[in-house]
């Protein structure tokens, strides 16, 4: 089979990072590079800092970007769209626009004789209460009705802001670190997953920013596979082995 793809946590557009067109073109380079051998691309969320969509609104920027997973679609190969928390304001544009296949939630896929559980991962397993509040407001209809009614010159900017202000958070606090099996809150949720759905082979995973890849038992593994701002991570399965690699210009093997 050909190669499938995945990877997540781009943060397109970000106000707290310098170069937003070169770190735009980066990753149109990488999905350049696999057009013609890839089979689908599963992103995983976060690929936008920010994306709120009006009925006849979409944020400015991300051209290159769109028009190139255009190219790919229109190409045959699928690309699926997975929202984040940053990107999850999504309604049919991506699809209409882009041929995107859009999950508004976590699935799980059958691919090339392998059960893959796919998800953005914010949320699953967590016990961070105001995490959790902040999430059920952002994912509330009557809220984002509310949201809709501001003019988009304020509410965009209002939103990147907001981003921002999250981002660089998390560059104060470092680079995230692996809190281990038993509090690494993706694994702990897939472990308990596994009891009810010993079928799954894969767990792929974005959200948290750190590459790790963890064996849940003999036929089950978890990946949390990175970013797109300081790690360029991408996972690649063939339809015998799943790796995960960083992107290096004119360097990786994709």
């Amino acid at each position: 089979m050909k190669p499938v793809y995945f990877l997540s946590d781009a943060h397109l557009g970000c106000l707290a990072l310098h170069h937003r067109r070169t770190h735009e073109r980066r990753l149109v380079n990488f999905l350049d590079s696999i057009k013609d051998k890839a089979s689908a691309v599963f992103l995983l969320g976060d690929i936008f800092d920010f994306w709120y969509e009006y009925k006849y609104v979409v944020p400015k920027g991300f051209t290159r970007l769109l028009g190139k997973i255009s190219e790919l679609t229109d190409g045959g190969v699928e690309v699926h769209f997975f929202v984040g928390n940053h990107d999850l304001w999504q309604d049919d544009y991506l699809e209409k626009e882009c041929g995107v296949v859009l999950h508004h939630k976590e699935c799980t896929l059958e691919i090339g004789g392998k059960v893959f559980f796919l998800a953005h991962g914010d949320g699953l397993g967590t016990r961070d209460w105001k995490f959790r509040c902040l999430r059920a407001i952002f994912h509330s209809h009557l809220c984002r009705v509310m949201f809709s009614c501001l003019h988009p010159r304020w509410a965009i900017a209002f939103g990147q802001q907001w981003a921002r202000h999250s981002q660089l958070k998390h560059q104060h606090q470092g680079e995230p670190q692996y809190l281990g099996e038993d509090k690494e809150e993706l694994v702990v949720f897939a472990r308990r997953y596994l009891q009810t759905h010993p079928d799954i082979n894969y767990f792929i995973f974005g959200h948290r920013h750190i590459q790790q890849a963890v064996s849940l038992n003999n036929d089950a593994r978890l990946l949390i596979i990175g970013d797109w701002i300081s790690r360029f991570t991408f996972a690649r399965f063939d339809g015998n082995a799943l790796v995960m690699d960083n992107y290096i210009e004119g360097q990786t093997e994709v």
